[in-house]
């Protein structure tokens, strides 16, 4: 793992000539195919929004989207997004094990690929997955994408420790399903193994 700060090390890969293999030109299909569905309104957060794909696909949808990302460059980039497209999408910079609780919580709340960066990079993921039931209202949504190990790059999250991630009674409706994360290399896709976490803030919870 790099010393580099995490904001540092996003903001220069958000600088580089070549986009980051993340950012594919719109949310990851395995996430795009619950937006008209699953999503549970009206506010919603999308947490390590990048430069807003995922945000601005649910704006599009009528919701009352906030992105966060620990990257300024990221966040200036999906402003101009934002307004270029005339959509009310809020972007702000935030450390993700720091966001903000607001007074009335999020209805549903997205991570694309937040999570497992945050193992990867050894960042503090206990105080990430701490505050998580404290942005989500009860009832309400989260969804979590994330690499499998098994895509073979040496990282990533398998089903047993995102279920574990999301324990009773904080959370209920905890299922996992394989997916496909697609990336772009070279302007080639490449779809790797992944998990898609959907995860309901339970109403008993503490």
């Amino acid at each position: 793992m790099s010393d580099e700060p995490d904001d540092v090390h996003y903001d220069r890969l958000y600088r580089d000539t070549v986009r980051p293999p993340w950012e594919i030109g719109g949310p990851q299909p395995a996430l795009a195919a619950v937006l008209d569905t699953g999503v549970r309104r009206p506010r919603v957060l999308d947490v390590g929004c990048g430069t807003g794909e995922l945000a601005l696909a649910l704006a599009r949808r009528g919701l009352d989207v906030t992105g966060v990302d620990i990257s300024p460059v990221a966040i200036g980039q999906a402003r101009t997004r934002a307004a270029e497209a005339g959509l009310p999408a809020r972007f702000e910079v935030c450390d993700a094990t720091a966001i903000p609780v607001p007074p009335t919580p999020y209805d549903s709340v997205f991570d694309s690929g937040l999570l497992h960066s945050l193992d990867r990079r050894g960042a503090a993921v206990r105080d990430y997955l701490a505050l998580l039931p404290r942005l989500t209202a009860p009832g309400g949504a989260v969804f979590v994408l994330a690499v499998s190990p098994e895509a073979g790059q040496g990282w990533g999250l398998d089903a047993g420790t995102l279920r574990a991630a999301f324990p009773e009674p904080l959370w209920s409706h905890v299922t996992v399903e394989p997916i496909d994360v697609l990336a772009k290399v070279d302007g080639a896709d490449l779809r790797l193994a992944g998990n898609l976490l959907r995860a309901t803030r339970s109403p008993a919870g503490p």
